[in-house]
């Protein structure tokens, strides 16, 4: 209440309305899988395209998992059904890594008595894509005392006189060599060049190539070689670089000793091995030692690279709806990440779903033994995998199949996507073409899928004149109140929008006019739900209602400060079962 003190015309602002529910997003994804490359840890990584992706994630390459013997159980699931998902119409996706045993590559490029005279570039994140190769190149710009005079601190200069070269570090007026001997600039004029008559010089910087083993690629220039330099390489590739978008952006980073100069550092550069025909004069450090490690496991929240550390890294993303764990299921612990996932998704407030991938090869019968493992109303199992032309095929390399065989779940949470923004969450996502398929892995027909589906395993299907369609909408629960994946999406979306949109009801006073505004604003809300035909009813009163008064609420939870709100919304059912009755007639029939 504003306070009036002294004699004065007050103009105030006052609100007569009740406030809205914006409705929340319901097609933000999630993946948790081993990749090439990229973060372990910390905050995941949003990517809204395929390139996004490789860029920090990696390319489509097979995964070099030791533990893992069957070559078709090596693919790099995650990465492909990455590409699936944008296919298939997703535009938002979060990405956790896992790893079990992963190095990260490495290359000496100076080894002294100890660390601190040693120099060895690394790679940032661990896996085999980093054992690649690090191409130096010494870059030269002509020195005279003008341009000594306007050079960066801790620039290195080079002259050469009489086919001897001297090296110089400094900048402006004062430039000396190793031994502290000065550089005599006496005499000299803005144009002239250092060392006396017949002499050279030149500034010198370093140019970096680093080529992984993907053959991914990313160049550095104008890099300085003393520590003074504001572009030192120890400062650019840092251990520890204090932005996350370097840390993702620079794919090595360089351990440099803290004894180490820099005229100790260009002789360790020029020593390096030439590469063979180059003819910009590079030298090469190879960087070896990196792993793709064992096959990830479930492990636990506080073992780093798990799927349970992952799902746990994504608990604290409120705008994830959709969660999976593609090629899980391919691994020995892919029953365990199954599991896992469910549980993700039924924890208290995450409004979310968890679309769950069949073991690769099963038969109909393997999947009524696989559905009876699991029972939930916040998952959806999907059948059989999906076979796919292979991106990484060449003409010629007979060793690369054409066909791969993925799992659903990266086109399936595409389309879950494509159809929130097409048509709507609460319209369920079946009957809807699976772009890419080349075929499925298993050609279901009607009568494995009169066996399938009544047990919640929703079915890929060729459709002779209509392609390749996902043929099922069902939750694997056996709850008949939760039967459909539209129920469960477009409750999520209720309650999530609910639960955002009345967070400034906290703590207000807890009467009649509390209660008003908060039954209009959720009736406001559903009454747009209604209009777009998300709810049942030919009338607003058929379709929801909102109960906040003495009638839901007791003396008791008033005393302790509990606010009770009874919603009830007509949702619609998708037309599964559509059944048309003919009969006969006569001509004269009424």
């Amino acid at each position: 209440m504003p306070e009036y003190l002294a004699p004065g015309v007050y103009v105030e602002e006052t609100s007569f309305r009740a406030k809205s529910i914006e409705g929340v997003g319901t097609s933000t994804t999630a993946f948790v899988g081993p990749t090439r490359r990229g973060p372990v840890a910390g905050v995941p990584e949003m990517v809204t395209s395929l390139t996004d992706f490789e860029h920090v994630y990696g390319g489509l390459e097979n995964l070099e998992l030791a533990d893992v013997t069957d070559a078709a159980r090596r693919l790099n699931y995650v990465a492909h059904a990455v590409r699936a998902y944008f296919d298939n119409g997703g535009s938002r996706l979060y990405v956790v890594r896992t790893v079990n045993g992963a190095q990260p590559a490495s290359g000496a490029l100076l080894t002294g008595a100890d660390a601190a005279a040693s120099v060895v570039v690394r790679a940032r994140f661990p896996g085999a894509a980093a054992n690649g190769r690090v191409l130096f190149r010494v870059a030269q710009r002509p020195a005279t005392l003008r341009t000594m005079a306007t050079a960066p601190a801790g620039s290195l200069l080079a002259i050469t006189a009489a086919g001897a070269e001297t090296l110089y570090q400094g900048s402006g007026a004062a430039w000396a060599e190793a031994d502290a001997t000065a550089l005599d600039l006496a005499g000299l004029g803005p144009a002239d060049v250092p060392g006396g008559e017949g002499a050279t010089a030149a500034l010198l910087t370093l140019a970096l190539d680093v080529v992984d083993a993907d053959g991914g690629a990313q160049t550095w220039e104008d890099l300085g070689l003393a520590r003074a330099h504001p572009r030192w390489l120890g400062t650019v590739l840092a251990l520890n670089p204090g932005s996350r978008a370097e840390a993702l952006n620079n794919l090595v980073m360089a351990d440099i000793g803290a004894n180490v100069d820099a005229f100790a550092l260009l002789a360790a550069v020029r020593a390096l091995p030439a590469v063979a025909g180059d003819t910009e004069g590079r030298r090469q450090l190879l960087l070896s030692g990196g792993s793709d490690g064992n096959a990830p496991t479930l492990g636990a929240e506080t073992t780093a690279g798990s799927y349970a550390a992952a799902l746990a890294t994504l608990s604290g993303l409120e705008d994830v709806s959709i969660v999976a764990a593609p090629g899980s299921s391919a691994y020995a612990e892919g029953p365990a990440v199954q599991n896992a996932l469910i549980t993700h998704a039924e924890r208290r407030r995450a409004y979310r779903i968890a679309v769950l991938d069949c073991a690769p090869r099963q038969t109909p019968g393997d999947m009524r033994t696989a559905r009876g493992r699991v029972d939930s109303r916040h998952a959806a199992l999907y059948y059989p995998w999906v076979v796919v032309a292979n991106p990484l095929a060449r003409p010629g390399r007979d060793d690369i199949p054409r066909e791969i065989e993925l799992p659903p779940s990266g086109f399936v949470t595409g389309i879950y996507a494509r159809n929130d923004v097409q048509r709507g969450v609460h319209k369920a996502p079946a009957n809807e073409i699976v772009s890419g398929a080349l075929r499925f892995e298993v050609d279901v027909n009607f009568a494995q899928q009169e066996l399938l589906n009544p047990l919640g395993v929703n079915c890929l299907r060729y459709l002779s004149g209509r392609g390749y369609r996902v043929w099922g909408a069902r939750l694997v629960s056996s709850d008949p109140e939760w039967k459909y994946v539209s129920d469960r999406r477009y409750f999520n979306y209720l309650e999530s929008s609910i639960d955002r949109g009345t967070q400034w009801a906290v703590f207000e006073p807890n009467g009649e006019r509390l209660w008003a505004n908060v039954r209009q604003t959720i009736s406001d809300f559903l009454y747009n739900e209604w209009r777009n035909g998300a709810l049942l009813g030919s009338t607003s009163e058929q379709a929801y209602f909102v109960r906040c008064d003495r009638s839901v609420m007791t003396q008791n939870d008033l005393d302790n400060g509990r606010l009770v709100c009874l919603i009830g919304v007509a949702i619609i059912k998708p037309a599964e079962f559509v059944i048309f009755r003919i009969g006969q007639m006569t001509a004269d029939a009424a």
